[in-house]
């Protein structure tokens, strides 16, 4: 969209919804970032769907890119309580999904890391993060497939001290945006949205938030 359409239409939609909800837009996206995004390989369960987006948007982690061909991606409202409409969700479903999903993030600047017990994988509190990275976590009890293994510029593991192996993937996933937002707000890196990043997630949100905000934007158009 032109951005000066874009901003007289954020600004028309913006008298359809309080002072209150518009301070928290700018609130919550003065803390959002791009530089870290997750990326869910084949995840089945809903409860553990919707846990790793409920953790992404507290975490201020706004891209999520969902590979899912082999099994859907489907949430459980009372457990993601409405956080998917506060993120940006890039689904990927065909034969090639694995393929365009880590070659779009490659393109646009990403390191791919993949969660792993592999031996020469970071610890999630060295990962590097002065390059933007895409975290990924593969499907439950069987993890990453070696397809996703094989793209992976790096591997990252959570140290763990007992018998059991691994974390629940909605654990595993919350931990490690914890440890990487926090780090990330600690450094000298660039993570914050650029104000054009910023305008278009204010029209997603107000879209996302007004009911039948297509009649609204349909008014809009024509009066211009």
């Amino acid at each position: 969209m032109n951005p000066l359409l874009q901003s007289e239409l954020i600004k028309y939609l913006s008298g359809f919804v309080t002072e209150a909800r518009l301070k928290r837009f700018d609130e919550v996206l003065a803390n959002r970032t791009k530089h870290i995004a997750i990326g869910l390989e084949n995840i089945y369960q809903p409860h553990n769907a919707s846990a790793v987006l409920r953790s992404c948007d507290c975490f201020g982690i706004q891209d999520v890119h969902i590979i899912e061909n082999e099994n859907k991606y489907t949430f459980n409202p009372n457990v993601s309580l409405g956080s998917e409409k506060w993120l940006t969700l890039k689904r990927y479903n065909d034969a090639k999904s694995l393929n365009t999903c880590t070659n779009i993030l490659k393109e646009a600047g990403y390191t791919i890391a993949v969660t792993s017990l592999h031996k020469d994988s970071y610890t999630i509190e060295n990962v590097p993060l002065n390059n933007k990275l895409a975290l990924f976590f593969g499907t439950e009890m069987r993890g990453a497939t070696t397809e996703l293994e094989g793209k992976a510029d790096m591997f990252v593991k959570i140290p763990m001290l007992g018998f059991t192996e691994s974390f629940n993937i909605s654990v595993a996933a919350a931990i490690s945006m914890y440890s990487l937002s926090t780090r990330l707000r600690k450094e000298e890196i660039a993570w914050k949205l650029s104000e054009t990043e910023k305008e278009a997630l204010r029209l997603q949100w107000l879209r996302n938030t007004i009911p039948k905000v297509e009649l609204l934007e349909k008014d809009f158009i024509s009066k211009l």
